[in-house]
């Protein structure tokens, strides 16, 4: 195999991120020897945990709660509690390092260009090359809602009574009498009704808010965060059984793979179409070794198993194709001569495998 030692090479950067989705043209010509630099990604799987974070807070007057307003359960100790909810997976191509490459079209060809992405991965010959939009909605952790402040509903006698317990049943006093004012609106009752629907929603709103809040003082609050987090798993050649890629816990969300804290999330990846081995005459390695040395060299994916299991449970049970698994094979320049009708290949720019061929 010739690998790419030419100035092309910067369009073949070997990230460890996945590869920009803006595409550009490089033509094959004179100036460049009818040479361009390419490269083949391999596979990684990303692991997709979705998960609850509940924040539950005592109230000031917790104590007082049942006796008062007849709460029999109020929160009665702080606790942050994190709850798993689905794992997901799929795989996004990554470029590889070390599968860079250097096509030579003839020079009578008629202007052959390679579409490739910013990185450098191949997407097509001959032709554009158009990503589709892979419908993944952006996750993002949901910033915890700012509740209001109870105190600033509460009178100067509630601030100024000498002991807790006053305070909570001036409290529980004023929570009754918000209580009756919504009775008496929704009743038509009321002394000064709201003069309009739009004055009837705010009232009604407000009223429910701030005997939200007082409440809140004595039964506590509970607020839950939904968030997400991304694992990468890049494998090697080699089956994955049984790996821990993470840990989770009820009282500290996910954790590493190696803090005990947490119980272990495990990985399962096996490869349902392994390479036979093959012994090769020296002759043989030759004329593979003559056949890779020039053409295009492209990824043919094999396929693997993945599981992702959590408590017992199999939250991903599926098939993918993984790069790693696979072989490559070549298109042979000579594909390429025919002047009059170029031959047109597009490629997955996620795998390295092609997609179609055109003549």
């Amino acid at each position: 195999m010739r690998h790419c030692i030419s100035l092309f090479l910067l369009l073949a950067i070997g990230t460890a991120t996945a590869f920009s989705q803006n595409t550009v043209k490089m033509s094959a010509v004179k100036a460049n020897d009818f040479g361009v630099a390419y490269s083949l990604p391999k596979t990684s799987i990303v692991i997709t945990i979705n998960y609850t974070k509940k924040i539950r807070k005592t109230g000031e007057f917790f104590q007082y709660a049942e006796r008062y307003l007849n709460i029999s359960n109020p929160i009665t100790e702080d606790a942050t509690i994190y709850t798993l909810n689905s794992i997901e997976s799929r795989t996004r191509g990554l470029v590889d390092k070390d599968k860079s490459y250097l096509v030579e079209f003839r020079s009578n060809t008629t202007a052959p260009f390679v579409t490739l992405t910013k990185d450098g991965v191949i997407c097509a010959i001959n032709s554009d090359y158009t990503f589709e939009d892979d419908g993944l909605p952006m996750k993002t952790q949901q910033e915890l809602q700012q509740s209001l402040n109870p105190k600033s509903f509460l009178s100067e006698e509630i601030l100024r009574a000498g002991s807790t317990a006053k305070q909570a049943e001036l409290i529980a006093k004023q929570i009754y009498r918000l209580r009756e004012s919504r009775t008496n609106i929704l009743t038509g009752e009321a002394d000064n009704m709201p003069p309009d629907g739009n004055a009837y929603q705010l009232v009604m709103r407000q009223l429910d808010e701030q005997e939200k809040a007082l409440t809140s003082m004595f039964a506590g609050t509970e607020t839950e965060v939904p968030a997400t987090k991304e694992l990468v798993i890049t494998p090697d050649e080699k089956n994955i059984d049984n790996r821990i890629i993470c840990r989770f816990s009820s009282k500290l969300g996910i954790v590493d793979a190696n803090d005990l804290s947490g119980a272990p999330v495990y990985l399962t990846l096996k490869n349902k179409e392994p390479k036979p081995e093959q012994f090769l005459t020296p002759k043989e390695e030759k004329e593979l070794e003559k056949k890779f040395s020039s053409g295009i060299i492209y990824n043919i994916p094999a396929k693997a198993s993945l599981q992702v299991t959590y408590n017992g449970r199999n939250y991903v049970q599926k098939e993918c194709d993984i790069v790693q698994y696979g072989v490559q094979d070549v298109l042979v320049k000579q594909m390429f001569d025919n002047a009059k009708q170029p031959i047109k290949v597009i490629f997955y720019p996620d795998m390295g495998a092609i997609k179609q061929i055109i003549q």
